[in-house]
């Protein structure tokens, strides 16, 4: 099951113009921001609707095929198993199993390059 996708854009602000305007007759809005201050680097803005942020826009412009795909884990442990997996079938780190809490307290997740370069992640939402 997809949680999330997330695509980057090379003009951030037209982008995020453009994607507010052209989902609002779906009912999908901006429902969250981070900044690059709470990321190290990363601007990005979560949009989707009845409280979950599902279409991620970010400022880093077109990264590996520009798609960024997040699987929902029921549990931490299954968070950390497909990061064991991945890494043992050639993935290459790119954000360790932990804690992420810029976007929530609960937000677990792993993150790792395929061998493409697209950043593939597993998520669990649920408390420890």
């Amino acid at each position: 099951m997809i949680d999330h996708i997330g695509i980057g854009a090379s003009d951030f602000a037209a982008s995020k113009a453009f994607y507010a305007a052209a989902l609002a007759p779906l009912g999908v809005s901006v429902m969250m921001e981070v900044t690059p201050e709470q990321t190290g680097g990363y601007h990005g803005v979560g949009m989707g609707s009845a409280g979950k942020p599902f279409f991620w826009l970010g400022n880093d412009g077109p990264r590996g095929s520009g798609i960024h795909v997040a699987f929902a884990a029921a549990t931490r442990a299954a968070v950390d198993a497909f990061y064991a997996a991945a890494i043992a079938a050639g993935g290459r780190d790119h954000g360790g199993p932990g804690l992420r809490p810029d976007y929530h307290p609960n937000y677990y997740a792993a993150f790792v390059l395929d061998p493409d370069g697209i950043n593939v992640e597993a998520v669990c939402h649920a408390p420890g």
